[in-house]
This record gives C-alpha cells, sequence and structure tokens, in this order.
C-alpha cells in the first residue's frame, strides 16, 4: 500500500504488548477486542503467499460456531456457524491449512471438504475438528481427503472421551491414514486433563497440551505449565508417567 490508511495490525492475544505503529494504522484481531472487523475486500482478499515464503495457502471456509464452550471466545467473536469462502478464493498451492473452529457444524463445510477430496488437495485443519460429529459419513468422506501431517481433534475434558474414541474408530475403520492422529488436550484441572492424555496415549494418539489462559491473560499455574512441559516433550511422554515426571522434578 502507499499509504498507512491501508495497513492493519492484528494480535491474538490481549497478553501479548501492542506494537507501536504511526496512528493511522487500523488495530483489529481478539487481542485488541472482540468485535473488530475486516472490511469485506480485505477479509477475503488471497494472501500475497510470497511476501512470506509460504509452500502452502491458508484460509476459512467457514466462520463461527454453534458450541458455546466456557473457555472459547469464537461464538461470542464470530457469531454461529456460517459460511466464509470457496477453497478456491485463497487455494493456490497443493497443501492448504485451514482455520476453521468447526468445520463440520454447517453443511458449506461438508460441501467444501468434497470439493477438496475432488481437487487433490493435501490439507490440516490447525483448529482442530469436532470429534462429536464424525459419523460414518463424514469417516468415508476424511478417507478421499490427504491428510498433512495430522488429523486434528480436541478433547478438552474427560467428558469428551468417548466422543473422541468413537471418531478415532471410524476414522480408522476407513482407513483414514494420517502420518498422525493429534488432539489438543485443555489443562485447567490436571487430574481431568491426566485422565484425558492416559486415554490418548493408550489410542496411540499424539497430545497437545494447552494451559488454560482466559481472556484477561491470567497466567497459568505451575502445575498447569508443569503438566504441559510433560506432554509436549515427547521423550519425557514416552519414558515417564506423570507421577515419575513430577517426582523427578520436584
Amino acid at each position: 500500500a502507499d499509504s498507512y490508511d491501508l495497513i492493519y495490525s492484528s494480535k491474538v492475544f490481549s497478553f501479548t504488548e501492542k506494537p507501536i505503529l504511526p496512528e493511522t494504522v487500523q488495530y483489529g484481531g481478539s487481542g485488541y477486542g472482540l468485535f473488530n472487523e475486516l472490511p469485506y475486500e480485505t477479509e477475503h482478499i488471497c494472501p500475497d503467499y510470497g511476501l512470506y515464503g509460504l509452500e502452502y495457502s491458508m484460509g476459512f471456509l467457514t466462520r463461527g460456531c454453534m458450541r458455546h464452550c466456557s473457555w472459547c471466545i469464537v461464538p461470542d467473536k464470530e457469531g454461529d456457524i456460517k459460511p466464509h469462502a470457496d477453497i478456491a478464493e485463497f487455494a493456490r498451492h497443493k497443501k492448504v491449512v485451514l482455520l476453521d473452529n468447526n468445520v463440520l457444524a454447517h453443511p458449506h463445510g461438508i460441501a467444501q471438504l468434497e470439493k477438496i477430496a475432488s481437487l487433490g488437495l493435501t490439507v490440516d485443519f490447525n483448529q482442530g475438528i469436532d470429534a462429536r460429529l464424525i459419523d460414518d459419513r463424514i469417516a468415508r468422506l476424511f478417507s478421499k481427503i490427504k491428510w498433512d501431517p495430522s488429523v486434528r481433534l480436541a478433547c478438552d475434558n474427560a467428558g469428551s472421551i468417548a466422543s473422541v474414541r468413537k471418531a478415532i474408530e471410524l476414522l480408522r475403520w476407513h482407513n483414514v491414514t494420517p502420518r498422525r492422529y493429534f488432539c489438543y488436550v485443555l489443562v485447567k484441572d490436571i487430574d481431568n486433563a491426566v485422565e484425558v492424555v492416559r486415554f490418548l496415549k493408550g489410542m496411540n494418539v499424539d497430545p497437545f497440551a494447552q494451559p488454560y489462559i482466559d481472556i484477561s491473560g491470567d497466567k497459568p499455574t505451575a502445575e498447569q505449565k508443569h503438566f504441559a512441559r510433560w506432554v509436549n516433550m515427547k521423550a519425557e511422554f514416552k519414558s515417564r508417567t506423570w507421577e515419575d515426571y513430577k517426582e523427578a522434578h520436584n
């Protein structure tokens, strides 16, 4: 752009510092507030991937979510699930990283998955897929899609274990074979998180622990950070239990 009136600054988290930029720069993103929106033309322009040397495309097929999980700001920020874009709007590579929060919750998202399969694209839904919405039909569809590196799910508490187990069994039955199965784990209550991680390890699913940080930016407890470090350092995770790890590091 030739002038600052077309420049935007975005941040995701409220606890990161605001950069010092000219007054004409417009600020957006959940780190500044939930209700800042880009103009339609900016939101739907195809990114200039060459600026960052990316060898994959990025974008949203849907926005919003119909779930109202207590720890998630998406429904407040983006509203209910709704169509956002066609894959052709921003896909310029054979691999596409998709940022949808709940792509299976809308017919548009499922139609776009069918289109992705027909185009032979490789995808990574990096926000995780809602295991509760994976049925036999969806598992069959997933088997037609190329996944790299993972099929990513989320298991935010022990109450989600049954849904995640059923989803993984269906996906494996239909020969959905990414390099790995991956699952986000929200770390609030440690005992609850231990139960989730124990289940995932038994299912040969790679957990990634995320200590809970609320929108005000309050820091996780020392134990939450310690637990996440154990889960995410795979050499430790594969060689010790949580109890042994705690004892060794006390």
